[in-house]
């Protein structure tokens, strides 16, 4: 049985100790890939460095994250855009391990602050261009802005090549919405698992081929693990929980969302 993990931030500095270890771990329990988004000018380096070292096995992504939207937002996005452009244009140039497989990760967040809101808009909108220029899926992060999210994906909706709400922990109204976008699936880690979360209610409404596992690593780690750094090999917890929302063995539910991810990222 293997499964991918589609959000870890395994260039983080919280695995500098131990990443090989933390890439074995997960090998052993049957994650089969990993996808690594970038989340600032900075970390496209640490990303690509890392993927480098794990060939065929981690994969990139690039994007700039709503809470690094700051002065000088114009020219990161020019930076990032040119990068972009040379692992798409020139696949033949680049190893497995610097083709970015989709933009990410991107997206609105008001939960801290509205400092930027302006600001954040115009960089999700440029950057959900570069999905339709680019026929790369969107990586989405969305906390206190689905209302806005929603408006501008529907503006793309048509030539939108599809993608993943991040870190889904909705309801069913919210859920139903976001996958009215039909080349979209959800996110779902840790949260899954937690005591008060009523997510488990909600699984059963979505269909399982439009939901993919995910860490989110090193934060949100899964119950029996939670309190700790999260890591890959703790997605096989929520993989777990799901089945039993679903009511289905591991190893099918597993099969299903390997086929969802194939038709999302690789189709």
């Amino acid at each position: 049985m293997t499964f991918t993990d589609t959000h870890i931030h395994l260039d983080g500095t919280e695995f500098d100790a131990d990443r090989d270890e933390v890439v074995a771990r997960a090998r052993e329990a049957g994650v089969g890939r990993m996808f690594v988004p970038a989340i600032d000018l900075a970390s496209v380096d640490t990303v690509l460095a890392t993927c480098r070292r794990y060939p065929g096995y981690a994969y990139p992504m690039i994007g700039l994250h709503p809470e690094e939207v700051k002065e000088g937002w114009q020219g990161v996005l020019a930076e990032m855009k040119q990068m972009l452009q040379r692992s798409v244009m020139q696949p033949d140039a680049c190893d497995t391990g610097s083709r970015f497989i989709a933009v990410g990760e991107v997206g609105i967040d008001y939960y801290w602050s509205r400092e930027y809101e302006k600001e954040q808009l115009e960089v999700f909108e440029e950057q959900v261009r570069w999905s339709v220029e680019y026929g790369l899926p969107l990586m989405i992060h969305c906390r206190k802005g689905q209302n806005e999210m929603v408006k501008i994906l529907r503006r793309y909706e048509k030539e939108l090549p599809g993608g993943v709400f991040h870190c889904f922990t909705g309801n069913e109204k919210e859920a139903a919405e976001l996958l009215s976008f039909d080349r979209f699936v959800l996110g779902v880690g840790g949260v899954l698992t937690f005591k008060k979360s009523h997510l488990p209610e909600v699984i059963p409404s979505i269909p399982a081929d439009r939901i993919v596992i995910e860490t989110d690593a090193p934060y949100m780690a899964p119950v029996p693990m939670r309190g700790k750094r999260n890591e890959s090999a703790y997605a096989r917890y929520v993989l777990e929980r799901m089945a039993e929302c679903y009511g289905m063995p591991c190893d099918e539910l597993a099969a299903i969302t390997e086929a969802t991810v194939d038709r999302v990222f690789f189709k």
